[in-house]
């Protein structure tokens, strides 16, 4: 069992939920995040003066997968949110020790469906 985190351009999450849909994975949480990376940031006014804005709006998906779908789920939010250009975003692997159904009790990978 894995966790797939990744951090995508908000523009790009309706993409990635349409190519991870393509590959039958179709349970994800998805929240807001702001970071910075080597993109940068930009430069605003407001009020007058200048601000320098380095934390940039990017959309965290988070999707618990069985080994058999890992690579299908990391090549699935490649595909929807690759533009090419700096601020694509990053995709972290890691373990999941434990995975519980509340509903039903249900653990390990009956649990993550």
């Amino acid at each position: 069992m894995k966790l797939i985190i990744a951090y995508i351009q908000p523009h790009a999450l309706n993409d990635v939920k349409q190519e991870l849909y393509k590959a039958d994975v179709k349970k994800i949480s998805v929240t807001n995040a702001l970071g910075c990376g080597q993109q940068g940031g930009y430069m605003e006014h407001y009020r007058g003066i200048e601000v320098e804005v380095n934390l940039l709006k990017k959309v965290r998906v988070e999707i618990a997968v069985n080994e058999s779908f890992v690579q299908a789920t990391i090549d699935a939010i490649i595909k929807g949110a690759r533009s090419g250009e700096i601020g694509d975003g990053k995709i972290f692997v890691l373990p999941i020790e434990q995975c519980i159904r509340i509903r039903t009790g249900e653990t390990g990978n009956e649990a993550i469906g």
